[in-house]
Order: structure tokens, then sequence, then C-alpha cells
């Protein structure tokens, strides 16, 4: 062979020992035990990703730029937090750090509020109800806040409801009255803007003020829009407690009215004379499902809710806004109406504080700096430092905080929590901000389930308490709520799918936050990413931030 030819020859078997050992792929997880997000059982395999797409699952040849050995831990798609507040934390910080180290890649907001539409009211409204994370609003829409979101970098997804206080306010203010016909018509139209633009639906939140105003004809008139769009209509109940029966009778009117799917927020019968309600609930949810309406729920997984000290008042009190309700409450004649109502039980609105009695109310954040130092204590240890009945400190301190002043509950069984997370229909959301044990967001406590809903999920009811199995548990994390939602392809590791990955030691997950020290990270998940970018690498956050808008069935790529 001449040495021309020997040069040619060696040069072929160096191009094609090159060509051989080129990866196929971006990444290759190996070696884990596979949940796909269909409730199945597992199998051992591997999962391989090209750009932002699963595109490959089980057993197959070829390498990836990146791989990582799973070691036989969980590999499961990224979960869905049904019902998250992040939506100003993550302006302060973006990587999502609480929801992230918890295998949390899509974030759904919108609780009855929502961050658009924008007007000179709203815009008001938002900017006076900033406590410790300060923001300008640089946007216009709901779209518009997603979009800015995105552009400053967000670690997981983001979708949203609109809040239908947020139109009334827009539209109305904080008036007790019926929308006037024009004011229903612009309602309607910034509605069905904001579903062509990717909003999932309409979300409300019916014992606070002024959403607690509209009525069951209002919402209705609103959620026939939604419908056009196939969108879902979600809310938190007119009543999670004493009328929980008829406020669950609102709900299902709604979607049987306009044809939508509804969800009930944070499934709970609150305060333990209606505990035993449970079964009645449940019966008439699943009566509703056999008749054809799509009903479903959600819930955290804590016997305490996390709200405000307006969940404490009449809602005619705070009729007007912030500023009108602290007016009243500093006029001795309706303060002592207002502490009257207080302490009786009512048909006629969310008494949260007869509920969970000034012992059982803890609170968590305030704006002001010098109220801070009772932060952590129940409302009840406040009264006595005070020397002021309960009543009238809880009054005192919405006056001098400028703001409803945050509070934990205690009104929910145990026993309920868990029967809860059995029904098939269930899924699950903390209702919390997503942050991180450092800077300002060391200012507030947390609701314990901002750290931990999902790693107690996983770590206490399905690995210690074995309330349901791990395969079981990861679909109610994935792909139900994406269903539920029409988001398309998440929700599931197969093939052509977002790669929205997790993976997680089974035996090792778990929530360390209390109300006692809410600031710990759950500890467990290995390694998360988010449209196959990694965000989470050990246990250790990469400081990436791929995530994207997830918008709902109204959406068209033309819009």
């Amino acid at each position: 062979m001449s040495p021309k030819s020997i040069f040619y020859s060696l040069f072929a078997s160096l191009f094609l020992c090159a060509c051989s050992t080129t990866p196929e792929y971006d990444l290759v997880i190996r070696d884990g035990l596979i949940y796909d997000g269909s409730g199945s059982v597992p199998f051992a395999g591997d999962l391989a990703v090209i750009g932002d797409r699963i595109v490959q699952i089980g057993a197959f040849e070829g390498s990836g730029l990146k791989e990582i050995s799973a070691n036989g831990m969980t590999i499961a798609p990224g979960f869905i937090n049904m019902l998250s507040w992040a939506n100003e934390s993550l302006i302060r910080d973006g990587r999502s750090i609480s929801d992230i180290r918890q295998g949390v890649t899509l974030e759904i907001m919108g609780e009855g509020e929502s961050m658009g539409p924008i007007n000179k009211s709203v815009e008001e409204y938002i900017l006076s109800s900033q406590a410790d994370i300060k923001f300008d609003i640089e946007w216009q829409s709901l779209d518009d806040y997603l979009q800015f979101m995105v552009n400053r970098g967000v670690s997981p997804n983001i979708a949203s409801f609109v809040g239908a206080a947020t139109l009334r306010v827009h539209e109305i203010g904080f008036d007790d009255r019926k929308a006037t016909p024009e004011e229903m018509d612009n309602m309607k139209v910034l509605l069905d803007k904001a579903m062509q633009e990717g909003a999932l639906g309409l979300g409300s939140s019916l014992i606070y003020a002024p959403a607690f105003y509209a009525s069951t004809e209002e919402l209705v008139e609103l959620t026939k829009v939604v419908a056009k769009y196939d969108g879902m209509y979600i809310s938190h109940m007119r009543s999670e407690g004493n009328q929980i029966m008829q406020a669950l009778d609102e709900l299902i009117t709604i979607a049987k009215k306009t044809g939508v799917s509804a969800e009930i927020y944070h499934l709970k019968m609150a305060g333990s004379q209606n505990w035993d309600k449970y079964q009645v609930v449940i019966d008439k949810i699943e009566s509703a499902r056999k008749e054809g309406l799509n009903i479903t729920a959600d819930m955290y997984l804590y016997t305490a809710a996390a709200t405000g000290l307006d969940a404490s008042m009449p809602p005619w009190v705070q009729e007007g806004g912030q500023k009108k309700w602290e007016e009243r409450l500093k006029q001795p004649e309706i303060r002592e109406k207002v502490i009257s109502e207080m302490k009786q039980d009512s048909d006629d609105w969310e008494n949260l504080y007869f509920g969970a009695g000034p012992e059982g109310i803890i609170l968590l954040g305030f704006k002001t700096e010098k109220l801070k130092p009772y932060t952590g204590k129940t409302l009840a240890e406040v009264a006595l430092i005070r020397g002021t009945s309960p009543e009238e400190t809880a009054m005192d301190l919405v006056i001098e905080d400028g703001y409803r002043v945050s509070a934990g509950y205690f009104l929910m069984s145990e026993e309920n929590v868990i029967k809860q997370i059995a029904l098939p229909w269930m899924s699950f959301g903390s209702d919390a901000e997503s942050i991180e044990p450092t800077g300002v967001f060391l200012k507030a406590n947390p609701h314990p389930r901002a750290y931990g809903n999902f790693a107690r999920l996983l770590g206490k009811y399905v690995r210690d308490e074995k309330v349901i199995s791990l395969s079981e548990a990861i679909r109610k994390l994935t792909s139900q709520p994406a269903e539920n939602l029409k988001i398309k392809k998440r929700g599931r590791l197969k093939k052509g799918y977002y790669a929205d990955v997790v993976i997680f030691e089974p035996d090792s997950i778990k929530d360390h936050a209390t109300f006692k020290d809410p600031h710990q990270l759950s500890t467990g998940m290995s390694h998360v990413f988010v449209n196959g970018i990694q965000v989470l690498s050990s246990g250790q956050h990469t400081g990436a931030t791929p995530g994207r808008i997830v918008r709902g069935p109204g959406y068209k790529e033309s819009n």
C-alpha cells in the first residue's frame, strides 16, 4: 500500500471512530426507576433529551453530551404547583429555591387576584399591598407580566388564571354593589383578551372583599367567556366552613351553566364544628362527577390555613379598600359591632377568627418594622402583651400595619387531610410563595407549606404513612393537573414532551419547616431539569433560569 493510501485509510478510520463516539443526545439520565406520570408501574431505564424535549425513554443506544447516573433513584416528571403565590417572590428571586428544592417545575398563579390586567385602580392596590418585597409595575396585561418575568429570568415555568377580584377592582373598585352592564361588558372584554393570550381560566377567592361582593350571576357571565376557550373556573369557595354545602352548590351551578371544568382551591372543612361534613361534601362532588361535570380539587398538606386578619372580620367593614377599612375600625361604635360579630359563628361570612380562636391564630408577617417582633406569636399572646382583648388587638394591628396582616389559622382535621389525599381527583398546591432562608424573606414567617408541601406528601404521607402509593402521588403531581388544565406536552415522561424532569430519593425526601421554625428547606431532591436545562444539581441550585410561560387552551401561536 502506498504512503498516500495508508494516510487516507488512517484518516477514514479516525473519522469513523470520531463519528461513532459523537454524542447523539444533549442529556442522558441513566439507571433510574422511571415513574412516567401516568400512575402505572415504574420501570428501570434511561431517559434522553435533545434541546428541550424528551426523545428516548426506557432502553436505547447512544450517549449524551451530559450524562447523569440516577443510581436507582426515582425519575419523574416535574411537579405542578396548582396554587402558587410566587408571583411577587419570583420578582425578588427568580430561582424559586424552596419549590425547586421540592421538584416543582411549573407554578400556577391567580387565586382570585392576578398580576393583570392593570389600570390605575389595580396598580394602586398592588403597590399599597407590598410589604417586604418592593417592585415597580412595568406591565399592563397578565401576559405582559408573565413575559416580564421570563425576560428577567425564572427557574420554573409559570402560568396564571385571571383573578375575578382583579377584574372587579379594575372596573368597580372596592364597592359592594352589582356591576353595571358597561362594567360587566368591560370585564368580559378584558377576560376574553387574557384567554386568547394564554390565561388558564378564571380564578375566584370568594371569602375576601371585594371578591365577596360578586354574585353567582356575575361569575357565571364571566365564566361563559372562559368556556369559549375551553378554560377552567377555579375557586376559593364562598365558604369552607358552615356554608360549605351552599358554596359547593354555587361552584357546581357555575360549571353546569357554562360547561367548564371547575376546581376547588385547597379543599377543606374548616372549623371543628364542620369536620364531620367530610363525607357529604365528597358525596356531592362525586355525584356531580357522575353527572358528567369535571369537578376536581387541590389541597395543601397541613391542618392550618394562612391568609390575613381580614378573614377575621366581616366583609362590610372592609368595603372601599384598606383605608376605608382602617377609618371604620377607628370608630368606637363600629369597633363594638365588629367585636360582636368576630365572637359569633356566622353563616353570612366566613369567620376564621371564630373557627380558630385567638390561641389558634399565629401572626406570620407585617409591613411595619415596629410590629415585626410579634411575628411567630399567636394573637392571644400579642393581646396579653398589649393588654387589650384579642378582637381589639386584631383591629389595632390592621390599623397600625396599614395592611391585612398575614396570619395562620389552625382549622382542619388531620384525619380529613389523610382522607382527601387518597381521593383520585385530588391534586396539590402550596398556596404559598417560593422563597429561600436568606435576606428579605427572613423578615416574615411563611406558612411551612412554602418550604415543605410537596416533600411532605412524598415523605410523610407516601413513604411513612403509606396513604397512597408513590406512583399515584406522582400522577397527582404531574399528569393529572396538566390534563385538568389542558396543558400540552407536560406532566409526563414521554417522547416529544418537554423535558421537565426530577430525580429524587424516595427513602430520604423530607420536609423540615415548622410554624416555630419555618425557614427550612426540604431535602432529598437531587436533580431538577426545566425545559432540558438543569436547575438543581446534587441538591444545589445551578442558578439557571430556563422557565417559560405555559399557556392555556385559548392561546394560538398567531396571537
